[in-house]
């Protein structure tokens, strides 16, 4: 799937470092691991996902 909506945004180095080493320990471009991350906290949250249709409903 080609990703088109590019998101660029500054953290901490200390965050940036351990996302380089678990990035790499799962074998994921840090990229992935931050889209995968993402996604995660949004669907716990129910902003996507099963959850925010049921809150809609």
């Amino acid at each position: 799937m080609a990703k088109t909506h590019p998101l660029g945004f500054r953290i901490e180095r200390h965050l940036k470092e351990a996302l380089v080493r678990a990035a790499k320990d799962d074998h994921r471009s840090v990229s992935s691991l931050t889209e995968i991350l993402i996604e995660k906290w949004l669907k716990e949250k129910g902003y996507i996902g099963e959850e925010l249709k049921e809150k809609v409903s």
